[in-house]
């Protein structure tokens, strides 16, 4: 077990030459794969999904559609109390805890799979849990923060944040493939729809063993979680986890703030959802529900006594920062962007392009399958794969020029390409031929993609500029908290739009947030007498 560490200066030159960069390269190269794999239980929904539509599992598209949205949701809330883990159970520690919980849900979508009867309300709980994967990311990030002066904090959470959201590409290759063998054992289910992987199409009538997309997980988990246990470090200095006690003492902490993030989730996700689905049939607007998820999370997790009360009491201090805000919507732009489309991007590929768009009898009708139509799992890992291979890219060019104008101007590329987009989906989703249309979609989407990483990185940079070590850790947590509702809010918006047959609306709205955007970044940071000049 590596030791904790008392005295931490990243920004003294000698200790890091001599000693600091020795042991943060070890931390990163660790988390790293820990927070890939996070990434890949949380999003493997949108991969599960497309199959099990091939499978013909007995439940809707829209239905379907909720298990994305559930986990986005859950992962999204978990980052709440994610985001002030480090400074109260310490960055090993947690990193190991949160790492080693992934087990639960891969292992129980594993099992779950196996029978095409299993109810809904089973997949909902698994969804829900893997949101412990999405919630991982405010913890790793905030602790990666603390390792690695301020000259390089673009680099060095670029490489976390971009190698770790490699998760979703890793997912939606390895997840397709490792469906075509028996390797964990279980019976096969027989395709009825035509499926595919990285490598081309796989014809109706073939075998397929769904449970791995769980089971794989498992078996990648376990080293990871040995090996952040023995290669981590806690950092006990004062300015980042001071008077850190027990493991068993912070192990306790951390599971009970997961528990009430949780416990905020599953009721926000019960008054979204309709009866059928499992939810009140309240059926309340989610531009409602989400704040009220947010603020009963925080105003939940304050109750605690003792010592978290106290150090939250402490770490709530960023509330009270305009800057804070303004990052968080801003953040939301980038990485909620590229989180949520991430999320349905191979599922709506598959409901647009997939199907026929035939009108009957004056009557458009979406249910004809399209010979033709690509296949979803082909491609739905290039986005995410654009995205996250960009996004230290997007640090190193911003720690050049600075954060707030490359974010600039990859914000008036996402709108422009938004608008590209739905335009193309407009046209296809009211075609009997879409896939005349999938190829500028692709294009558009994958530009789309790239403006998304080159954006979390330019935001990271802006965020250590702006904030002192003590905020820029929480800061760093909790603006990745509220953006992962994007995880949550694309697929639910795309589900919706498509039930409205009108999903280019989708785009629509997200390319007028993101002119809100540009106004909000050019306000705080590129005006003449901007609060904080960057550059």
């Amino acid at each position: 077990m590596a030791k904790n560490l008392a005295t931490w200066d990243p920004e003294d030159e000698a200790f890091w030459r001599t000693e600091g960069k020795r042991v943060a390269t070890r931390n990163l190269w660790i988390s790293i794969p820990c927070l890939l794999c996070g990434f890949a239980v949380w999003l493997y929904w949108g991969i599960i999904t497309v199959q099990m539509i091939n499978l013909k599992f007995p439940f809707s598209q829209a239905e379907l559609f909720t298990l994305a949205a559930i986990a986005g949701l859950s992962g999204a809330t978990l980052r709440i109390p994610s985001s002030f883990f480090i400074r109260i159970a310490g960055g090993r520690n947690t990193i190991f805890l949160s790492t080693a919980l992934l087990i639960v849900p891969a292992a129980g979508t594993g099992l779950l799979l196996q029978d095409p009867n299993t109810p809904l309300w089973q997949f909902q709980i698994m969804a829900l849990l893997s949101g412990f994967g999405g919630g991982n990311f405010a913890s790793s990030m905030s602790n990666i923060s603390f390792f690695y002066p301020k000259k390089v904090q673009g680099y060095s959470l670029g490489m976390n944040a971009g190698l770790g959201n490699f998760g979703v590409t890793t997912m939606q290759i390895l997840v397709p493939l490792v469906m075509t063998v028996g390797v964990f054992g279980g019976s096969a289910l027989i395709l009825e729809n035509s499926s595919g992987t990285l490598v081309g199409k796989i014809p109706a009538g073939t075998e397929t063993f769904i449970h791995n997309a769980g089971y794989i997980w498992v078996a990648i988990l376990i080293p990871l979680v040995i090996a952040a246990w023995f290669g981590m470090n806690n950092i006990t200095a004062e300015h980042v986890s001071p008077g850190l006690g027990s493991t068993a003492g912070a192990f306790g902490k951390i599971l009970g703030m997961l528990a009430i993030g949780l416990i905020t989730a599953a009721i926000g996700l019960w008054l979204l959802l309709p009866e059928k689905a499992g939810g009140s049939g309240l059926e309340l607007s989610k531009w409602i529900v989400l704040p009220l998820v947010i603020a009963a999370t925080v105003f939940a997790l304050r109750l605690i006594p003792g010592t978290i009360r106290q150090s939250l009491d402490q770490q709530y201090s960023i509330f009270r920062n305009k800057h804070t805000w303004a990052m968080t919507v801003i953040y939301t732009m980038t990485f909620g962007s590229f989180i949520g489309y991430a999320a349905a991007f191979g599922l709506a590929i598959k409901v647009v392009f997939g199907f026929q768009h035939i009108e009957v009898d004056g009557v458009m009708t979406h249910t004809t399958v399209n010979p033709n139509g690509p296949s979803a799992l082909m491609y739905a890992w290039t986005g995410p794969f654009i995205g996250a291979l960009i996004r230290p890219i997007g640090g190193m060019i911003s720690d050049r020029l600075g954060g707030a104008l490359v974010t600039q101007i990859i914000s008036v590329i996402m709108v422009a390409c938004a608008l590209g987009v739905a335009y193309f989906l407009s046209l296809a989703y009211a075609s009997p031929t879409p896939e005349e249309y999938f190829t500028p979609f692709l294009i558009l989407f994958l530009i789309l993609f790239a403006a998304t990483g080159i954006g979390n990185g330019s935001t990271f940079r802006t965020i250590a500029i702006v904030f002192d070590k003590v905020q820029a850790g929480p800061v760093l947590g909790w603006t990745s908290a509220v953006a992962a509702y994007g995880a949550f809010i694309i697929p639910k918006v795309f589900g919706e739009q498509i039930k409205a047959t009108t999903p280019e609306y989708a785009l629509y709205g997200f390319a007028a947030f993101y002119l809100v955007c540009i106004g909000i970044n050019w306000w705080f940071y590129l005006r003449k007498n901007a609060y904080v000049k960057n550059p």
